[in-house]
């Protein structure tokens, strides 16, 4: 039986539930990271035993479940998309925004699916834009490869964030304070094409990479389902 299908019990005698629950642990993730979500810790914040939340969420992986499902509320989409490209694309840069506002989103995507209401409503909304177009098996490949691309862009974005804060450089000043090795590296004749590549590269924002990637990926579905 999963945490859904399980009932909760009383509300005694300090008014709980796994919506309350659910809340502090997001707040707390969204704080410290996944790290600083524990049984104890929630029920700490909730002023309420330990042992009261065992009634209600059995393991910290029901827990993590909970919080996934509770941001995929965010991600779901207002009204039907008007095609399966906007579809897809509202997929990708809302989970980027969800994951934005919550980091710690990025250490839980790409994993098995997302049995919640939430997270089945979106994969619902996602497939229905799909639906007819082609085959199922088809739908299913271009739905994964799109969730491939932005669940690797968003972990290298999150990655990125979380590098500046642990050493206080944003990623233009660690890369100034590696210029001289870099310069030195390629000087050396010995990596031309990475040479070109840092020389006469456009710098884009962590946005603009994004939404171009996402574009180019929607291209290639395209053409398959073409």
């Amino acid at each position: 039986m999963t945490v859904w299908d399980r009932p909760e019990p009383p509300n005694r005698p300090i008014p709980l539930d796994r919506e309350r629950i659910v809340a502090a642990a997001v707040a707390l993730a969204d704080e410290g990271g996944l790290t600083a979500v524990s049984l104890r810790k929630v029920a700490a914040r909730l002023d309420a035993g330990p042992m009261r939340l065992y009634g209600y969420i059995s393991t910290k992986d029901e827990l993590f479940d909970l919080m996934v499902d509770a941001v995929y509320a965010e991600i779901l989409p207002g009204e039907r998309a008007g095609d399966w490209r906007e579809a897809l694309r509202s997929l990708a840069h809302g989970t980027r925004r969800a994951a934005l506002r919550h980091e710690w989103l990025a250490d839980l995507l790409g994993g098995r699916p997302a049995l919640g209401p939430n997270g089945l409503a979106v994969s619902e909304a996602t497939l229905a834009a799909l639906d007819g177009l082609t085959d199922v098996d088809t739908v299913m490949r271009a739905v994964e490869t799109v969730s491939a691309y932005f669940t690797g862009a968003i972990r290298r974005e999150i990655t990125d964030l979380r590098a500046e804060r642990a050493t206080g450089l944003s990623k233009s000043e660690w890369q100034r304070a590696r210029g001289p090795h870099v310069t030195r590296m390629l000087a050396t004749g010995r990596f031309p094409a990475l040479a070109r590549a840092v020389h006469d590269g456009t710098h884009v924002d962590a946005e603009e990479s994004f939404a171009t990637g996402l574009e180019w990926v929607l291209d290639a579905v395209a053409a398959k389902l073409g």
